[in-house]
């Protein structure tokens, strides 16, 4: 009987329809800005901790790494997992987890105690990424504007890590850091609890349809998704390296602690606009032409950021800022169209992981050039490994052509 009345009523079926999509795209902007707020807000803590546990710089790189390590090393897996017990289940868990981390943190009178709630957190952590923009992708198919809903999911990433660091910031003037990580906590508990009840419950039939829909209009692109892979990885290194060395570049040419701090709000700025702006490019002109168009950009910026004087700088760095994270979001947006049948998880998860681990490696790598060459070759040489992007790019093009066809 229902079957015939959503028949008959092809209205009623597209208002449901947009309602999943609607609260999926909310439910996974949520998760990433709530699982990247949670993530970085280590680096506020991390001086606190050092102080408190009169530990090494060292030790603050473990504690550092522990959580992002982690993060990265389990995404495969989340999404292999995600198969058994289901994806949202997974997310949920994941969420609820990381909150509980940071209540373990916020008791923790030792050393050990908070580096396994770190190592927790990072567990957590892992099952987002993937899921979340599987999640995304599923619910869009259907209706269209995938690559839109990612990019708009990516800015939501930027927005978390931009507010809740900054709230925790502020807190910290008022209360102690285990009071603050407690409140963190909580805040991982409640988006759990917020996740529980946005993710509609159609959103595994939606996932089912899309599923059928990859059937049938192609089985993706292995050799275009090793490209994507090598993009992405070579796009996330650049990032993380030149975001090492700009505050020595800008202390070079006589910035301050405050003008730093400026000078990096204006760059992150500009890259969370970048994220929303370059993914609504992608879908208009194509992921080629606009991975061209950013990398270029960034390559060229980089360069001059080398050259500029600090006033120059400082005005160029939002723009700068928006091609450098531009591109993640185009690269994104193809994830899906690359995958095979039924992989999309595992596909999300093996790019995210390979970008995580990319911008893990660069400032070590290029910090190690830095030491022997200085830090203005190792920027330039930075700027040279990005335009290795570019032939990568027409790969990915090839891939998408090939998986595109029935």
């Amino acid at each position: 009987m229902n079957e015939l009345n959503l028949a008959s009523t092809p209205r009623d079926t597209s208002l449901p329809d947009a309602r999943v999509r609607r609260r999926s795209l909310i439910a996974a902007c949520s998760a990433h800005a709530v699982h990247d707020g949670l993530t970085d807000v280590i680096y506020v803590l991390l001086p606190i901790w050092q102080s408190q546990f009169a530990i090494s710089y060292a030790m603050v790189g473990l504690l550092r790494g522990s959580y992002s390590g982690m993060m990265a090393g389990f995404q495969l897996l989340a999404s292999r997992l995600a198969r058994r017990w289901g994806r949202e289940r997974m997310l949920i868990g994941g969420t609820a987890l990381a909150g509980c981390a940071y209540l373990v943190a916020g008791q923790a009178g030792g050393l050990p105690v908070l580096l396994v709630a770190l190592l927790l957190g990072g567990l957590g952590a892992s099952t987002q990424h993937p899921l979340a923009s599987s999640l995304v992708t599923d619910a869009h198919e259907q209706g269209g504007g995938v690559k839109e809903a990612l990019a708009q999911y990516n800015f939501a990433g930027d927005i978390g890590k931009t507010l809740i660091p900054g709230l925790v910031g502020l807190l910290l003037v008022v209360v102690s850091w285990e009071t603050s990580a407690t409140l963190i906590g909580l805040l991982g508990l409640a988006a759990a609890a917020m996740l529980w009840w946005l993710i509609p419950a159609r959103s595994s039939a939606a996932a089912v349809k899309a599923k059928q829909a990859r059937a049938v209009t192609g089985a993706g692109s292995p050799g275009g998704l090793l490209a994507l892979q090598f993009t992405g990885t070579l796009d996330s290194a650049v990032r993380m390296g030149f975001l090492t060395f700009l505050p020595f570049l800008l202390k070079s040419k006589g910035a301050g602690t405050a003008g730093i701090g400026i000078a990096l709000s204006l760059l992150f700025v500009g890259g969370a606009f970048g994220k929303l702006l370059c993914g609504y490019l992608g879908a208009r002109i194509g992921m080629m032409k606009t991975v061209w168009l950013t990398e270029s950009a960034t390559a060229l910026l980089i360069l001059a950021a080398v050259w500029l004087p600090l006033s120059g700088l400082m005005l160029m760095l939002p723009l700068l800022g928006l091609a450098l994270n531009g591109t993640s979001s185009v690269l994104y947006g193809v994830v899906p169209d690359l995958a095979g049948p039924d992989k999309r998880d595992h596909a999300f998860a093996l790019f995210y992981t390979g970008t995580i681990g990319g911008g893990a490696l660069a400032p070590i790598v290029f910090g190690y050039l830095g030491d022997v060459a200085g830090i203005p070759v190792a920027t330039m040489t930075l700027a040279a490994l990005l335009l290795l992007t570019l032939p990568l790019s027409w790969r990915v093009q090839r891939g998408l052509n090939t998986a595109c066809k029935p």
